[in-house]
């Protein structure tokens, strides 16, 4: 099997090649591992690889079942999930079960993809655990969660599991180069330590510090000097700022402040002034600062006007 999108993961990607090799790839498969770990990735290679009509390794990627597959416009991949619901509706599960005695349109087979199956309800793993037990010959299912136990045992008992692992540092650091050429080396070293090992986590990361915002650069300098009368000038007048503008700015100091204590504990910084923070305040004042922002996002969240939330911090954050 072609797994060369999937970096690391070496052993995962031997059993599936031999799996493949003896015609032996299940009707059910749980992919596991947390956010960023690969199992989109992963979830696509498997669907491409089971439509895939090429002779000898699966997926090609450029026959028509592979390129529909991994354009997402395959009709026989379903993918079984309702974003805006905290938990995916039983209706949608019952419907999918329903809808996998018709046979395929045009691939190989039926595919039910679950995005985030520890999302499923007992009612629903168990409106699915009738149809996973015994489907028709083309019907496979590919359930992703961050961890096995999320599900029954009776839903585990009958996937095969794969469990994605954290990328050593000599795959994971070139990777990160290659998205984030500009990025000090530094900066992708501790985003990789602080992701586990997770390209997807460490890429997050990463793009959510892309660069220090003006605001941020002169928190830091106010709140390391402790100058009350610095950290108004700077609060002032983002009182004028909408939602949308105040809230990245608030968190990318909560950001710099959580970065800043976990910093004395061994993990490498994400800035350089991260270690000013830490170096300049103790840890009890930089964990109630977290806790201020945190309240302040919240009430972001809630309709409270940015100057009324940017007079609360001018008092807290001195």
């Amino acid at each position: 099997m072609k797994l060369a999108a999937l970096l690391g993961n070496d052993t995962l990607k031997q059993r599936l090649s031999a799996l493949q090799a003896k015609g032996k790839l299940t009707h059910s498969f749980l992919l596991t591992g947390p956010e960023g770990s690969g199992r989109h990735t992963l979830a696509r290679i498997l669907c491409a690889a089971m439509q895939c009509t090429a002779p000898g390794e699966r997926p090609c990627g450029v026959c028509p079942q592979c390129r529909k597959v991994l354009d997402g416009a395959h009709p026989d991949i379903c993918i079984v999930d309702d974003p805006e619901k905290k938990t995916i509706p039983v209706k949608l599960v019952r419907d999918a079960c329903a809808d996998l005695y018709i046979r395929p349109n045009e691939g190989q087979r039926k595919i039910y993809l679950f995005p985030r199956a520890q999302d499923l309800n007992q009612q629903g793993q168990n409106v699915l655990l009738k149809s996973i037990e015994e489907p028709p010959p083309y019907g496979t299912f590919l359930l992703l969660a961050e961890h096995a136990e999320q599900l029954l045992p009776t839903i585990c008992s009958r996937c095969v599991e794969l469990r994605l692992s954290p990328l050593p540092e000599s795959v994971l650091l070139p990777a990160l180069r290659e998205r984030f050429p500009d990025v000090p080396e530094g900066t992708l070293r501790a985003a990789g330590v602080r992701a586990g090992g997770y390209l997807g986590r460490a890429a997050a990361i990463l793009r959510d510090d892309a660069g220090l915002l003006p605001q941020s650069a002169a928190f830091v300098r106010a709140y390391c000097a402790r100058r009350p009368e610095e950290l108004l000038q700077v609060l002032a007048p983002m009182e004028r700022l909408k939602r949308d503008q105040l809230r990245p700015i608030l968190t990318q100091w909560q950001t710099l402040l959580v970065s800043a204590l976990t910093s004395r504990s061994g993990l490498p910084p994400l800035r350089p002034e991260c270690t000013q923070i830490a170096a300049a305040r103790p840890v009890s004042e930089i964990m109630q600062a977290i806790g201020d922002l945190q309240l302040a996002l919240r009430d972001l969240e809630g309709n409270v006007s940015p100057g009324a939330i940017c007079g609360a911090l001018t008092v807290k954050l001195r």
